[in-house]
């Protein structure tokens, strides 16, 4: 079998022009190495690309895996959609297991390589919040991680979507586009309280965290329209507005409170669409 071509960051880089971005571009990037097939230098070449051809970029950096705790035994919050430690026991040494947020922490693994190496080598800003931080370098990436409050932790986007920024898939769907959690959450929709050890022993409750978004590729086809498409090596690289994302996002739930949810009555879409339902009344 013939291997595959070797992608280069200078072709990442072509294709990123080629998709209209520049020095004055600001993105939100959600990226799969894996996708590009083969990258001479890896994830680091995407990096390099992507900060060398973009004014800012910024990427979740969450931390879940490290910092979140269930919630306590008996603390039940309406159409939360989480689970609550059996005992106390089983809480604390829940609570005993997870870390506190600092700074240094490696960004979950399923937010993908590219994430991680962005902040082990070139992120100038990351958030503190304790379960979904994101990073950012250049330009502006002080000001959009300056964005996000305790409260209200897709603060950062709002911020990129005020300066015209971008949302940029690289290899990956609107399942990964955080984004259109925003605009759930504007709609009053996937709203949750969610738990994380803050210091030793101590934990904290944390409002509107997002939840689940494996629906999210229906809004694909009235996205396309405003789509900018490259192939880059095996990459399907996308750029979309950021506020033709929530536009679009915003139209969709407002003509149906349960788009982009599913039906399973085990899965939290179902608490996601009661809290739709309850800020309509």
């Amino acid at each position: 079998m013939e291997d595959r071509a070797v992608v280069t960051e200078a072709q990442i880089a072509e294709g990123l022009g080629r998709l209209g971005l520049d020095s004055t571009s600001s993105v939100l990037v959600h990226a799969s190495l894996r996708s590009f097939g083969r990258v001479a230098d890896g994830a680091e070449a995407v990096c390099r690309a992507l900060v060398g051809t973009c004014g800012t970029v910024m990427m979740p950096s969450g931390t879940w895996d490290l910092t979140g705790v269930p919630a306590p035994p008996g603390l039940v919050r309406p159409h939360n959609a989480y689970y609550n430690a059996d005992t106390w026991a089983a809480f604390d040494d829940a609570l005993e297991s997870a870390v506190p947020f600092r700074p240094d922490l490696p960004v979950d693994r399923w937010l993908g390589r590219v994430s991680e190496t962005m902040r082990l080598g070139f992120a100038h800003e990351r958030s503190t919040h304790p379960l979904f931080s994101f990073l950012a370098v250049g330009t502006h990436a002080r000001q959009l991680i300056e964005a996000q409050r305790l409260e209200w932790p897709l603060g950062p986007i709002e911020a990129l979507a005020e300066r015209g920024g971008h949302v940029l898939l690289l290899g990956v769907g609107h399942t990964s586009n955080t984004t259109i959690h925003l605009a759930e959450q504007h709609l009053g929709r996937s709203r949750f309280y969610r738990y994380a050890k803050v210091a030793p022993g101590a934990w904290a409750e944390l409002p509107n965290v997002p939840g689940e978004s494996h629906r999210f590729d229906e809004i694909e086809a009235a996205l396309r329209p405003v789509t900018t498409e490259v192939r880059i090596g095996d990459c399907r690289a996308r750029l979309v507005g950021v506020e033709d994302v929530l536009t679009c996002a915003t139209r969709l739930i407002v003509n149906d409170p349960a788009a982009m949810l599913c039906s399973d009555e085990d899965c939290r879409c179902g608490a996601a669409l009661q809290q739709r339902l309850a800020s309509l009344t």
